[in-house]
């Protein structure tokens, strides 16, 4: 069943990844997509402002023409002059006129949004008629080409459009200009995750309920394996219980019916006593049973006033008399202390604890007693085979028993500490364990003396 298990929750784990990605795919696409509508929304508007450089101010974009042809004639004067006329066309003189202007057209046009903006030039050829195309310059666009604007970077920036220019020097020289308008419109980021606020919530919202769903199943499935093995072990035990006093019972009572015993009467009687005892131990296991597995809820405390230190002294004296072998050292203080208890339950509760750790291996234990904060605290040392790590957090679960070392040949229903679980809880206390494998156990139990 492990195995099965262990594919299952492979098989899940893929089958979850990949839901994952499919989700982060669609997001994904859904993200690039509102990019790409933003883009286009930002291009036709500008566009419409940008379409014809002129309508922004004319006597500037003359001024500018003026400025190429210009330069185009002192190329033709000197050839030379073409090392210094990239340097002389990013200083033009309508820089600063343009930037401002074109600026305050984007802002009225996205009085909402603050877009910074950039026209920088890739070419610049110069035809001649007699000779082949001079190539200035062509060259992908860069922020250090700016002709106007106030962009400090490309890198967040897309395009707009492209303008291509073209001025006639004289007859037998033309020239052609491009350049390039870039945008970039701060904190875009924030404004696509906005409008993909449904989706983003609602991705993030179906990948956190299959994960809860993926994590309730599994711990079903391990809670299920656990609970069957559980099951199992309590089957195997209880039927290791019975099996003698059955097997007893079912012989005295095959020997009964010999006409010889009847005829016997010390023989009948003692065979009767036979059949009594092993009776009675399948009650005690049956009630054992059926009022060891009782929850919080199901137990009904008769509480009664108790000095504890008293009633653990006469514990101690009771268990010495039964365990005759097993050395125990008392640190017992005796105040004027009394508490509500249900001393039959508290008695049974611990002396579970103290045959727990005589089952497992203990001869010495330590007990010792004390009231701190209002709390009445009991602590039992022993120095039996001591309990793993791994193993702890599971020593109060019902018909949990530990396996380990010679504990198989123990016997018992794995009900005892979880009886003193609930007990303890029922009086609004708790039982802690403090152990190292090999090095014995502490088993504290606290009582709220309010």
């Amino acid at each position: 069943m492990k195995q099965k298990i262990n594919l299952l929750i492979g098989f899940s784990s893929v089958v979850l990844i990949a839901l994952i990605a499919m989700q982060y795919y669609l997001v994904k696409t859904s993200y690039d997509y509102k990019v790409a509508q933003f883009h286009t929304e930002i291009k036709e508007k500008i566009s419409k402002i940008t379409n014809d450089f002129t309508d922004i101010d004319s006597t500037v974009m003359s001024s500018k023409d003026i400025y190429y042809n210009r330069l185009l004639k002192s190329y033709i004067k000197d050839t030379n002059f073409k090392s210094e006329l990239k340097t002389k066309l990013l200083a033009n003189p309508y820089r600063d006129v343009l930037t401002e202007l074109l600026r305050r057209k984007i802002n009225l046009e996205f009085p909402k949004n603050k877009i910074d903006f950039a026209v920088v030039t890739n070419k610049f050829i110069v035809f001649n008629s007699q000779q082949k195309a001079d190539t200035i310059f062509s060259e992908k666009p860069a922020i250090g080409n700016i002709l106007y604007g106030n962009l400090a970077s490309l890198d967040n920036a897309f395009s707009i459009r492209n303008y291509v220019g073209t001025s006639i020097g004289d007859s037998n020289y033309k020239l052609l200009t491009e350049e390039t308008l870039f945008v970039s419109v701060k904190n875009w980021e924030q404004i696509i995750l906005q409008r993909m606020a449904t989706i983003l919530i609602l991705s993030v919202f179906s990948i956190l309920i299959l994960i809860t769903l993926f994590v309730i199943a599994i711990r079903a499935l391990i809670k299920q394996k656990k609970v069957s093995d559980v099951k199992t072990d309590f089957i195997n035990n209880i039927t290791h219980e019975l099996k003698t006093p059955l097997t007893t019972l079912s012989v005295s009572t095959k020997i009964l019916e010999r006409k010889e015993v009847q005829e016997n009467p010390e023989l009948f009687h003692s065979i009767l006593e036979t059949i009594n005892r092993q009776n009675t131990r399948l009650q005690n296991l049956v009630d054992q049973v059926m009022s060891n597995s009782l929850g919080i809820e199901e137990i009904e405390l008769q509480k009664e006033k108790v000095q504890p230190n008293l009633l653990v002294k006469t514990i101690v004296s009771d268990f010495e008399l039964a365990y005759p072998n097993v050395k125990i050292q008392t640190e017992i203080v005796f105040s004027e202390i009394t508490l509500l208890l249900d001393k039959f339950h508290l008695t049974t509760a611990i002396n579970n604890v103290l045959e727990n750790a005589v089952k497992y291996g203990c001869q010495n234990i330590s007990i010792k007693t004390s009231l701190e904060n209002s709390t009445f605290s009991i602590g039992i040392q022993d120095d039996g085979i001591g309990i793993a790590k791994s193993k702890q957090p599971l020593l109060f679960e019902k018909f949990y028993r530990v396996e380990q070392g010679n504990v198989h040949n123990t016997k018992g229903l794995g009900l005892g500490l979880y009886y003193v679980d609930q007990i303890l809880k029922a009086h609004k206390g708790n039982i802690k364990v403090v152990s190292d494998l090999g090095k014995g156990a502490l088993f504290t139990i606290s009582i709220p003396s309010a």
